[in-house]
């Protein structure tokens, strides 16, 4: 089954080679359809500040009840956050927005 590839990173960590994208989710479904997605076997979920629904991404990963270590969540930063002084303050605020500790990204 497609869900259960991985591919491995030049880290080590494994990535899922299909991943569930939240881009032009609409707002107030993106939530259960994250957890919908993670209940159905997708572990990898694909994000960014700009889609502006990293908070609702962090309700679904909460409600699905599946363990943060068993997801893989790519964010990304956004063209304009690329300044070295912003690029931490940006990346701490996609993190608390989806529910994630800074310990456990690669």
């Amino acid at each position: 089954m497609a869900l259960n590839r991985t591919f491995t990173l030049n880290t080590g960590a494994k990535i899922p080679a299909v991943g569930f994208g939240t881009w032009q989710a609409a707002p107030h479904e993106v939530e259960d359809a994250v957890e919908v997605a993670l209940k159905a076997g997708y572990r990898h979920l694909d994000c960014a500040a700009i889609y502006r629904n990293e908070a609702e991404v962090g309700r679904g990963i909460q409600k699905s009840g599946v363990d943060r270590k068993d997801i893989f969540i790519t964010t990304k930063l956004w063209n304009t956050k690329h300044d070295p002084k912003d690029v931490e303050p940006a990346l701490d605020k996609s993190l608390k927005d989806l529910g994630v500790d800074s310990s456990t990204y690669i």
